[in-house]
């Protein structure tokens, strides 16, 4: 039950234009919070106005500008920060700037500013090491040593993200790049439903000072989501495969620490264990999205001619983002077509 005390609190989205900020932001909108998106003279127009249309107050500033962030952070009781270099990046933008810099300006600023509570969304310690998980923990522990109530949300991957047509996951075409043998279980994760957390921390005592794990409802590999996509769909997927020793090869010889970051994060597919999210859910009665919901949306949108308008336009082909490895397209002799239904945590 929301109290007289944080229904009035003020909230600051960091990274508010970004794909979660601005569900964090829609969902603090819909709860009647105050609320507050930081953004940048450089931020794209369509995306502020967006922000503006959900009643959002926005406020200049830069991560990479620690005064500017004292000033927006001015009679803010809380901060949820989902900023980060990995999906979308200005110039200058890099995870030293954005993700390690930047965040601890925050964290600093957030201090200097009297905010009462930070809320970071950061994601689950994973092998092999990559500097976006050394960025994420040097934040948590600086976020540790303030003065003020802390969240760290270590979500898993996002459905959105790793299971879209960005990273090879095409699912209008009945495509999909598996990276290493892609029979891991992961609980992966809807960004609403993360949105959901990062709102509900602000209220609930127990994610006081807290770090928690998130994930979703079930526990399935990507082969076993292409089982999924392909009983929902009635088509047959065409896979490609980069193998585990072609994504560290490039990682080890990427040019960047953002190169370095998606190959160790395709690593981690394979590596990275799956969350029980029994005690999580008794303290946050949250209605998870399952994976089947997610391939039913995918499908449902990627029949409107708007979709796949927009998505030929953005669909990144596997060549152009494993130049260092080859992909083997392969349809194995006697693979079925469906899978059994998906294990439930």
């Amino acid at each position: 039950m929301e109290n007289n005390i944080t229904k009035n609190l003020t909230v600051l989205v960091v990274g508010a234009t970004g794909v979660l900020g601005v569900e964090v932001c829609r969902q603090l909108a819909a709860a009647a919070k105050k609320v507050k998106g930081l953004v940048r003279t450089s931020s794209q127009k369509e995306k502020v106005d967006g922000l503006r249309e959900l009643g959002i107050e926005t406020v200049t500033g830069d991560m990479k500008d620690p005064q500017s962030l004292y000033h927006a952070f001015q009679n803010v009781d809380a901060i949820i920060s989902t900023a980060t270099s990995t999906i979308s990046h200005q110039e200058g933008d890099s995870i030293e700037t954005v993700d390690v810099a930047g965040q601890l300006n925050v964290a600093e600023a957030a201090s200097a500013a009297g905010v009462q509570h930070v809320v970071f969304i950061s994601f689950p310690p994973m092998t092999p090491e990559f500097p976006l998980q050394s960025a994420k923990r040097a934040v948590e522990n600086r976020l540790k040593s303030k003065n003020f109530t802390y969240t760290i949300l270590q979500p898993t991957y996002f459905m959105e993200i790793w299971l879209g047509p960005a990273l090879g996951f095409d699912y209008a075409h009945a495509k999909a790049v598996i990276y290493g043998e892609g029979k891991n279980r992961i609980s992966w994760i809807a960004i609403k439903d993360v949105g959901r957390f990062a709102v509900a921390s602000l209220d609930n005592p127990a994610a006081q000072n807290a770090v928690i794990q998130l994930g979703g409802p079930d526990n399935l590999s990507i082969l076993d989501a292409v089982g999924i996509f392909e009983q929902e769909s009635g088509q047959t997927f065409e896979l490609q495969n980069v193998p585990d020793e072609a994504l560290r090869a490039q990682m080890a010889a990427a040019p960047d620490s953002l190169r370095k970051a998606f190959s160790g994060l395709m690593i981690g597919l394979n590596e990275v264990g799956t969350i029980d999210m029994k005690e999580t859910l008794r303290n946050f009665p949250i209605q998870l999205t399952s994976l089947r919901e997610y391939a039913r949306q995918c499908l449902s949108m990627a029949a409107s001619p708007k979709f796949k308008n927009v998505n030929s336009r953005r669909r990144i082909s596997p060549k152009q983002s494993f130049r260092h490895q080859s992909l083997t397209s392969r349809r194995p002799p006697g693979r079925k077509r469906c899978i059994a239904g998906p294990t439930i945590s």
